[in-house]
């Protein structure tokens, strides 16, 4: 009898582990459509042709000055960026470029790590040359995604909104019974990458988080190179942290000094 129930508790367990190598790519990107075209005045609509030549696709919200700064936007594993564009006077006065993941919105392609971060670049890359002063904001998911790009490129700033040190290292607290170090294949170290990063950092980190606790975040923040600064936002979680005035504010000020 306890033989039988060994093995069935076995066959249990490895049919748990196949399925999550399997299907941890739906378990970590969240695709979402187009939820509306935005409509707003000085909104241009842009296309960045990836490596493997996807079209990346998004919109383009130039800020005051002239010319303004450009703040590229890097959002969460279930975003579609289009909502920032009525967002975009919270950024003080800079240019605002939000380009939708492979897959998300319009943007063609299949999400992955590797993939990301390459696009990353590609958009970096795109309007670099002629906006020289690029800060990026990345939350959650798309922490790992600047603090990939900010390690590649030199950037004016970075703003990290409820980040990690690695995505291997979350799951470890949120799964401490699978292996997974073994399983997972989209691993976003962004506490590999953050010793060698100079450009400010402003971290912002939700104070009832549970999806990315604060210690992975201070963990990422402690390993920072450059200047940084700590923000915690009181009664917000990990979802509703954009919707305090705490997290605005937050912003605005890290850009103006950035300017």
């Amino acid at each position: 009898m306890l033989a039988s129930i060994v093995k069935i508790a076995a066959g249990v367990a490895v049919g748990l582990l196949v399925l999550l190598w399997f299907f941890q790519d739906q378990m970590i990107f969240f695709p979402r459509p187009l939820a509306s075209r935005p409509s707003r005045p000085g909104v241009a609509e842009v296309v960045v042709v990836a490596d493997d030549g996807s079209r990346l696709r998004g919109w383009f919200v130039k800020g005051s000055g002239s010319p303004a700064p450009l703040v590229i936007y890097f959002g969460g594993n279930a975003e579609e960026v289009s909502w920032l564009v009525e967002a975009a006077d919270r950024f003080e006065g800079w240019s605002l470029l939000l380009v939708n993941y492979r897959g998300y919105g319009e943007s063609e392609g299949k999400p992955g790590e590797q993939a990301l971060l390459a696009d990353a670049e590609a958009v970096f890359d795109a309007v670099h040359a002629s906006q020289p002063r690029v800060a990026v904001v990345g939350r959650s998911l798309g922490s790992g995604v600047a603090v990939h790009l900010a390690a590649e490129r030199a950037l004016r700033g970075v703003v990290l909104v409820s980040p990690y040190d690695s995505l291997a290292a979350v799951a470890k607290r949120h799964y401490p019974f699978l292996p997974v170090s073994l399983m997972l294949r989209h691993r976003f170290d962004s506490l590999a990458r953050a010793p060698r990063i100079d450009a400010p950092l402003l971290c912002l980190v939700a104070e009832d988080d549970r999806v990315v606790p604060g210690a992975h975040s201070r963990t990422l923040f402690e390993a920072w190179r450059g200047a940084k600064t700590w923000r915690d936002i009181p009664r917000a979680d990990h979802d509703s942290i954009s919707g305090e005035p705490g997290y605005w504010n937050a912003i605005a000020d890290f850009l103006k000094a950035l300017r």
